[in-house]
């Protein structure tokens, strides 16, 4: 099965993206809050995910989430 591309380098990092998007969904978790789980898991391994808080991932997160609060936080 291939995992969606969210703007990481690997499948895996893909994949943990998915799955902070799904959470956050069903969560409705703020925008501060997403924010944080991506810093979380960049610095969780930076060579595997380090690109989770690069602005191209973050707005592809955002903007799956339907967000409309200030992306710029």
């Amino acid at each position: 099965m291939t995992t969606a591309t969210y703007g990481m380098f690997s499948e895996a990092g893909n994949k943990q993206i998915a799955d902070i998007i799904e959470f956050h969904k069903n969560q409705k978790s703020s925008w501060s809050v997403v924010l944080q789980n991506l810093r979380d898991l960049a610095d969780s391994d930076y060579e595997l995910f380090g690109e989770a808080m690069d602005t191209e991932v973050r707005e592809i997160v955002y903007t799956e989430l339907g967000l409309k609060s200030d992306f710029y936080i």
